[in-house]
């Protein structure tokens, strides 16, 4: 691998001389990476060395607020590389990532279980009553505190080795489990040569296989493949049962075939390391240890959540398959319904119920429109525009970079979106940043940095990129992430944004699907992509009259993997285990249908293997509640952009980061704890 001579040649040694100070993308080689986090180390360590030899007694500034502010260096090239390591990948940058991280594991730990550090930090965490913090200050101490003794800063030094050992480890394994996941994807291909077999699939599907099949010299053929805007139209439309039930075998198969990318002994590790790890810490499951800083507290509190929802359904879903197994019936079939016809024979029913499919909807939702509906109703909302910048430097040619600007015209932040699959792109939807805002200690204001990267349908042909409407869904999601990041308005770093609890992060992001679910909403930026006529009201209460069709499914599919989530993660010992069993084990235990699989099968459930959701991933329903009841404060005015409560979010969640208790913040928006209700009705679940 090449190095890097001198630090002239490598940009993050140097302020970034671009609009908005940017990351310049441009200049950014990958054999930048490795010195400039070794040089973000070194620096990091010698700001550390200051705080311990401070002379001056421990206080909040001189120990807590330096740590925090500590690590630019380290924290500039870091956000590159993983946003690199995400969505602009390469086998070289994947090489990297194997080597850096080992180096921040054991940075990372070089600071929690530095015993001079964790005693000045105590020492101001033991005098925080008589100190005249602000809030924010009191809740950077809280933090920081908990943090390093959820690190193993309070442990014997003869158990902080063997906590190094086991975080080295687990650094290297989830790395390791989202690489094979990637491989998987990439690595499997259909070839389809037989017109007959595209049967059932809209022209648009058809069209991009056969750019995908041109793209690698296969003129005439037609490729499919598992990401999601290939492999989801086909389950949905594709006549051919046999290559719907391959396509999904091949899907759910991701990480668990018989090769080099198989997940089961990484699982099997990952399980028996974070019980480890959580045992030393003096808690019983990891899920204890993961709940313990969280909305929900503790494990019986999440676990009679997931099982009443369950209760309430998988009697739907099952009403759902009796539908859909008469629908087989009706049209001669002689099978049973299986996991891969699900979404193929909802469709019909869909069709049959509501004259609704999925090709007539998304001619409304032109990638373009969706994107400007969204600002149009940001802006409504908080007054925020939104300016391309084709100056602003971007990471690669799929992603255009936005400045956008407060309601007065005072800059506000820079956002970039990337939203079409490719091979150098792990699957799925995710907002992150490469700067997030602050106050610095010389009192400039920071204003943030973010990116939102998708994977939704691409134009093929002529036709530019039509969104599902569950795509268009994610897109609004997504944003709401965004504009946390965006909007945060604190002091310190460690607080800014989506820094939050788990269970609460999801809350600003699923809030504004709700507007884009509504029918007033839609009428404001849902136009044919070929006439611009505006969606019909006839079609939106086609759309409306079938919100809650299928969520029995929608629901116990989600609800099975946050139940296995949970279960695996209260294991009280570890006994090792077949991976293929475990799931068979949990879906007996919740009698769980054998027509519905797991949204997220175990050896390609990134979010809590590589993905920091682990005894977490229940935490979208969990903020699903909370985002259906403050939908509801909206609603309740008779005006959808409500200016007054528009303005609460913002000023009690959306500015706040993490620099309240979460609760507060939302009862302080609120005026009262969420109920469960709203989220009841909103999915149809009330009987």
């Amino acid at each position: 691998m090449a190095s890097c001579a001198t630090t002239d040649e490598n940009p993050f040694f140097s302020d970034y001389d671009t609009p908005f100070g940017v990351p310049p993308f441009h200049l950014i080689e990958n054999s930048h990476f490795i010195p400039a986090f070794e040089e973000g180390v070194r620096q990091q360590e010698a700001e550390i060395a200051a705080i311990i030899t401070n002379p001056a007694l421990p206080d909040f500034d001189n120990t807590v607020a330096a740590l925090d502010y500590s690590g630019d260096l380290l924290n500039r090239v870091a956000s590159v590389f993983y946003n690199y390591n995400s969505s602009n990948t390469s086998d070289e940058i994947q090489a990297l990532a194997q080597e850096v991280a080992p180096m921040m594991s054991s940075h990372r730990d070089n600071i929690s279980l530095n015993p001079a550090l964790f005693s000045r930090i105590q020492t101001v965490y033991n005098q925080k009553d008589e100190l005249d913090l602000t809030e924010e200050q009191a809740m950077l101490l809280e933090e920081t505190y908990q943090s390093f003794v959820r690190n193993g800063a309070a442990l014997p030094a003869e158990q902080q080795e063997r906590f190094r050992e086991i975080n080295q480890e687990l650094s290297v394994l989830t790395l390791r489990f989202g690489q094979n996941v990637l491989a998987d994807v990439n690595d499997f291909k259909l070839w389809i040569d037989d017109e007959a077999d595209l049967a059932g699939l809209p022209g648009s599907v058809v069209d991009a296989a056969a750019e995908a099949a041109a793209a690698e010299g296969q003129e005439g053929k037609w490729l499919f493949t598992l990401h999601n805007p290939s492999v989801m139209p086909f389950l949905t439309y594709a006549d051919n049962r046999d290559l719907r039930e391959k396509m999904n075998r091949a899907y759910v198969l991701r990480g668990n075939n018989d090769n080099d990318n198989n997940n089961q002994e990484i699982i099997n590790r990952l399980v028996e390391l974070r019980l480890e790890r959580s045992k030393m810490l003096g808690f019983d499951t990891y899920a204890d240890f993961a709940l313990q800083n969280r909305m929900a507290g503790n494990v019986e509190t999440v676990e009679t959540f997931l099982k009443d929802l369950w209760t309430a359904a998988l009697p739907i879903a099952r009403d759902e398959a009796v539908e859909l197994q008469k629908m087989i019936t009706s049209e001669g079939g002689d099978f049973e319904l299986a996991y891969w016809d699900w979404r193929y024979y909802a469709e019909k029913v869909r069709k049959a119920k509501y004259d609704l499919d999925e090709g007539e909807i998304s001619q409304y939702f032109e990638i373009n429109n969706v994107r400007d509906g969204i600002f149009m109703i940001v802006n409504k909302l908080w007054g925020l525009e939104f300016v391309e910048r084709p100056d602003v430097p971007v990471y690669h040619p799929d992603a255009t970079a936005w400045e956008v600007l407060e309601a007065d015209g005072s800059h506000l932040g820079i956002l970039y979106m990337d939203m079409h699959p490719r091979a150098s792109k792990r699957g799925g939807a995710w907002m992150s940043s490469y700067r997030r805002q602050q106050v610095t200690q010389d009192g400039e204001f920071v204003h943030p940095i973010i990116t939102i990267v998708c994977n939704f349908t691409a134009p093929s042909g002529n036709q530019p990129a039509l969104l599902t409407f569950d795509e268009m869904t994610t897109f609004f999601h997504e944003f709401g992430h965004a504009i946390h990041g965006l909007m945060s308005d604190v002091i310190y770093p460690g607080l800014a944004g989506t820094s939050v609890p788990r269970d609460f992060v999801e809350l600003p992001s699923q809030v504004l699907e709700n507007w884009a679910k509504h029918p007033d909403v839609l009428k404001m930026f849902a136009k044919h992509y070929e006439t611009g006529e505006t969606i019909t009201d006839e079609l939106i209460d086609r759309i409306m009259a079938s919100a809650n069709f299928n969520q029995g499914f929608a629901t116990v599919e989600f609800l099975a993997s946050a139940l296995l989530d949970m279960d695996y993660h209260t294991k009280t010992v570890f006994e090792s285990f077949d991976v293929n069993e475990f799931e068979t084990r949990v879906q007996n235990r919740y009698d769980m249908m054998d027509e519905i699989y797991f949204r997220h099968g175990s050896t390609h459930f990134q979010h809590i293997f590589s993905g920091g959701y682990s005894a977490g991933y229940y935490s979208y329903i969990w903020a699903g509640v909370l985002d259906a009841d403050a939908f509801e404060a909206f609603v309740e005015t008779g005006d959808l952009f409500h200016q007054e409560t528009a303005r609460k979010f913002r000023t009690e969640i959306l500015e706040r980061g993490g620099t309240r208790d979460a609760m507060e913040m939302y009862k302080s928006f609120r005026g009262k704890e969420p109920g469960i209700e709203p989220l009841l009705r909103q999915r149809g679940l009330v009987r």
